[in-house]
């Protein structure tokens, strides 16, 4: 019988990666362990070592495509603040300066 997909977390996948990477275990001995086969472990494995040199990088805060979405959510909050400010005003023409009953 087949065994149902599993899909595993980041977290799950750098500790086993970083477990082959020590090489304080054989493939098969980790397999065992995480009860994932050899290949995934040699692919995990290889995927972090390639990618490595990311983690160290200095590319800035922010991704090249939420540029926008930075700039549409500083317009929301200019927006909002207006529309706080405005209502704030109405408050105090009714109920004084406090703006509280």
């Amino acid at each position: 019988m087949k065994r149902k997909r599993r899909n595993h977390s980041a977290s799950f996948k750098a500790k086993v990666a970083l477990a082959a990477i020590r090489g304080e275990k054989t493939l098969a001995e980790l397999s065992e362990q995480f009860d994932v086969h050899q290949n995934q472990i040699q692919g995990w494995r290889r995927k972090l070592l390639d990618q490595a040199d990311r983690v160290f990088d200095h590319g800035g805060g922010i991704a090249p495509g939420s540029e926008h979405k930075v700039k549409e959510l500083y317009a929301k909050i200019g927006q909002l603040t207006l529309e706080r400010d405005f209502l704030e005003q109405g408050l105090e023409r009714i109920h004084g300066p406090s703006g509280r009953k």
